[in-house]
């Protein structure tokens, strides 16, 4: 595209000309910054080359410039959580449905139950069935022993 009266041929007035700024556009040094930039300037980029060649590990004796360790199948390589809290939910959760039949003064152990139980489906070590047994007993215990303290507040009421 040419502008009229032009040479058709004429590639230098098809070009954009770009000016250099003027000192009204050009930030003076010591003026404000960019928000986090530091003081001197960003000197280095944000982030630096990230490797794309894959990253094999298959165990301790990968590491670099360390010697190859033999393990015996009884060693353990960490410290594993052996603290099940589901088990301990269901007895629980039995305790206080026993105890919620007779009388009830079982809720506090039955909402004892639900709560261990719900954060024992949370965790991914747990047993999810023995959790799922212990919600449903705990739930159960608790409306139980809701039933008796409703009664028993109704009974003092006609009463007194």
């Amino acid at each position: 595209m040419s502008e009229p009266g032009g040479q058709p041929g004429d590639q230098s007035r098809d070009q954009p000309r770009v000016e250099e700024p003027s000192s009204e556009v050009e930030r003076p040094a010591g003026t404000a910054r960019m928000p986090g930039a530091p003081r001197e300037g960003y000197t280095t980029l944000p982030t630096g080359p990230v490797g794309i060649e894959p990253v094999v590990a298959s165990g301790p004796a990968d590491t670099a410039g360390m010697p190859a360790v033999q393990w015996a199948p009884n060693d353990t390589v960490g410290s594993d959580d052996n603290a099940r809290l589901a088990p301990w939910a269901l007895v629980a959760a039995i305790v206080a449905l026993v105890a919620s039949w007779f009388v009830g003064w079982g809720i506090p152990l039955a909402i004892v139950a639900v709560v261990a139980a719900i954060m024992s489906l949370r965790r991914p070590v747990e047993n999810r069935a023995i959790a799922r047994w212990a919600l449903v007993l705990g739930i159960a215990a608790t409306i139980f022993s809701l039933g008796w303290l409703i009664w028993a507040a109704m009974q003092f009421e006609t009463l007194g």
